[in-house]
């Protein structure tokens, strides 16, 4: 079973790699973000096998970024690995905090409290003109080990980082998700007493899983700020963690190549409607999702 998820994440990252050298500029960045945004629906997609869905996932997207960039501004950091380091271990320390709470909430309870959680930090950064205010803050090029890339090796780089994120990130997650702690999580899904009554910890579970979305959601963010070069409170507004839900449903809940999938056609979908509809793209755009 691992033989086989290992030549599996193999031949994923062979076929990603490969884009690195097929695609543009303008399609490897566009693949770049999606398999970004990606990651952060796989933290959604995590919660969901526990019948959670958390349209606060921007909370995590926002927060990795602006830490990435403030230590970059802040710090000097321009490496890639310390920066998506830094910003998963704040994202991890912030979900361990809110993920006790909110685990003890379902259904539409969990949506809006953690919906309210991603709004609290919009309307902070967008009201904290050191920040930026509205406007966000711009983020350097990153280096690599030292490594200062430009033009198109820089864009390279950062696709391929990226792509070992999302194999080596969906490999741990596919691990996760047939281990017992996510079986747990399915079996919740049906029928959370009598998972209890087997002496199982629901709330523990959810709580793992919520984590780990955090986690990951800051991994994301801090690739989207470093592809941009800039974050702005938009990072946690609702319409972006909608973004993520949106990415999870498409993709469901069993597979997970099916959410980096669903995450590079909506981005495609969403940026050739954006060219060809310029004037009415989100209907567009609304009609593929429906």
């Amino acid at each position: 079973m691992r033989t086989n998820l290992m030549l599996s994440a193999v031949g994923a990252f062979v076929l990603l790699a490969a884009g690195a050298v097929l695609l543009p500029d303008w399609a490897m960045f566009l693949c770049a973000m999606a398999l970004a945004k990606g990651l952060v629906s796989l933290g959604i997609v995590g919660m969901m096998r526990g019948g959670l869905v958390s349209f606060g996932q921007g909370l995590y997207y926002c927060l990795g970024a602006y830490t990435a960039t403030l230590v970059a501004g802040q710090l000097g950091v321009s490496d890639i690995f310390l920066l998506t380091l830094l910003s998963a271990g704040v994202c991890l320390v912030v979900g361990a905090l809110f993920g006790p709470l909110l685990a003890g909430y379902r259904g539409i309870f969990f949506a809006m409290l953690s919906l309210a959680l991603s709004m609290v930090l919009y309307g902070t950064l967008a009201k904290l003109t050191v920040l930026g205010g509205t406007d966000g803050l711009n983020i350097g090029a990153p280096t690599f080990f030292g490594w200062d890339p430009e033009g198109r090796a820089l864009q390279t780089a950062l696709y391929l980082y990226v792509a070992v994120l999302v194999v080596v990130a969906g490999t741990l997650m596919r691990i996760y998700f047939d281990s017992e702690q996510g079986l747990i999580t399915l079996a919740t899904r049906d029928n959370e007493l009598r998972v209890e009554y087997l002496g199982a910890s629901v709330r523990t579970v959810m709580s793992y899983n919520y984590v780990f979305g955090a986690v990951l959601g800051g991994i994301g963010g801090t690739i989207a700020a470093l592809a941009l070069g800039h974050v702005d409170p938009e990072f946690a507004f609702w319409t972006t963690s909608g973004e993520f839900v949106f990415v999870a449903i498409l993709a469901g809940y069993l597979s997970v190549p099916a959410v980096f999938v669903a995450a590079i056609i909506l981005e495609m979908v969403r940026s050739f409607s954006n060219l060809y509809f310029p004037n009415t793209w989100q209907l567009a755009l609304g009609i593929f999702l429906l």
